[in-house]
């Protein structure tokens, strides 16, 4: 798949843009094959419009190499006009050129090996108080539940605030969630007005936060303290307003693509009892009484695959988009200067070429044996459940750390069934998650 400069003679891709000023948003949000569908009607690429735009949808390596690996080139990072607004304009997410790259590696400061580590005994801990909760209960819908537990996580380390979803902050960060990915219509009562409206309050419990970490002498170890403390290469600090947008921006990616990956894990552990099995044999080199350490976790060899397939098989993310800065040719169309192409992150995880039977649960895949046929190209663009290039989630170490921890407690301790009659179908926006919740028997293994 080429990328070059060309003459407007070449044709546009095949598809369709749907309704007059909506397109196919509708669609786009309501049904999990909308990209298969029209891939199998249109081909691998095609055109849509979608969140505002007319858009080209793209999978695969090559696809995924030429698009991620020429940001602020020939594409610029993009968001619907809904994230956006809600995200704020001063976000990592909506940063580009110098200004994001500076910004980010002030943000590392958080998510370095050595800071990571001190994660561990929180998450841990957290992990347990829910657990517990859940075994007294014994019947739960547990994806509201693991919403609630990723967000107390996401809290603690970065604001130092304990049983963040509890609180009115809490409260308030639900419903902004659920206006980010919707019809940008700004009115009292529309899913986009209530999150503007939550976003207001979000910013002001969080200068409040800010406000008073600064009056004390010792900002903290935690992500704001560090923050509060991180210059860049002008010895210039954040801003207050820009911190308030950057800790939205941490609680989300710690918690939205979180809470969807773990409920995956869950779901398919529970469908397959001979690999749960296989991961409780992993579990017994290590004594379930003592707290885990960086260094077992580094060792849990078969669990780091099987979490990587359930990242392959139903990836938080389904795809990414960027605006096309220059008119470009790829695959024999013209691609018009403006419009947008998504990278489909859940397509590229189900290309056969890639990944032989692509619907089967199978964490042999990921298997030294396996990796060591693949080539770079491969590993790098045929597996992006955290995207690519120089936007590749800058939280991915402390994604993988929180899923280890959280399983392995699990898998020591609890068993988890699924209770008959309900919907796994997946609701797939903003992240996936069964359509009725998740509906589990919870219980403890007897001494």
């Amino acid at each position: 798949m080429a990328v070059s400069n060309i003459p407007n003679s070449l044709p546009l891709p095949p598809g369709s843009f749907g309704l007059p000023v909506i397109g196919e948003s509708l669609q786009f949000f309501q049904d999990p094959d909308f990209a298969a569908k029209r891939r199998q009607l249109h081909g691998a690429i095609f055109k849509t419009h979608v969140l505002g735009r007319p858009t080209v949808m793209i999978h695969g390596v090559e696809a995924n190499q030429v698009v991620l690996g020429n940001e602020s080139k020939i594409f610029e990072n993009s968001w619907p006009a809904s994230t956006k607004a809600l995200l704020g304009p001063l976000s990592l997410a909506l940063q580009t050129g110098g200004l994001h790259r500076d910004r980010r590696k002030l943000l590392a400061q958080a998510f370095k090996p050595r800071t990571l580590s001190t994660y561990v005994e929180t998450m841990g801990d957290i992990a347990k108080q829910y657990t517990q909760k859940w075994q007294q209960a014994e019947t739960l819908t547990w994806y509201p539940e693991l919403r609630s537990f990723t967000l107390d996580v996401a809290c603690k380390l970065f604001i130092g605030q304990d049983n963040g979803s509890q609180t009115s902050l809490g409260k308030h960060f639900e419903t902004w969630c659920g206006g980010l990915f919707s019809l940008p219509i700004s009115l009292p009562w529309t899913r986009f007005g209530k999150a503007q409206r939550c976003r207001d309050l979000l910013l002001q419990e969080l200068a409040q936060t800010i406000q008073a970490r600064q009056s004390i002498a010792d900002p903290g170890n935690d992500t704001l303290g560090l923050l509060l403390q991180a210059r860049d290469e002008q010895g210039q600090g954040l801003r207050q307003a820009e911190l308030q947008d950057q800790i939205l921006l941490m609680l989300f990616a710690g918690h939205e693509t979180l809470t969807s990956a773990i409920t995956s894990f869950c779901l398919l552990t529970a469908q397959h009892p001979e690999i749960t099995a296989h991961l409780r044999q992993e579990q017994q080199q290590w004594d379930s009484n003592q707290a885990l350490t960086l260094e077992d976790l580094k060792q849990m060899t078969y669990l780091e695959q099987v979490l990587t397939e359930v990242m392959r098989l139903i990836p938080p993310v389904g795809g990414v988009f960027r605006t096309v800065l220059q008119t470009c040719e790829m695959g024999g169309y013209q691609i018009p200067q403006g419009w947008s192409v998504q990278c489909s992150i859940a397509s590229t995880h189900q290309d056969q070429t890639l990944y032989s039977n692509p619907k089967k649960f199978d964490p042999e895949r990921f298997s030294p044996e396996h990796l060591a046929q693949q080539s770079t190209e491969q590993q790098r663009y045929g597996y992006v459940p955290f995207g690519g290039g120089i936007r590749e989630c800058l939280g991915k170490e402390f994604a993988r750390l929180e899923m280890k921890i959280f399983a392995a407690h699990l898998l020591r301790n609890y068993d988890w069934q699924l209770l008959p009659d309900q919907d796994l179908d997946l609701i797939v926006v903003p992240s996936p998650r069964p359509r009725d919740g998740l509906k589990v028997i919870f219980t403890a293994f007897s001494d």
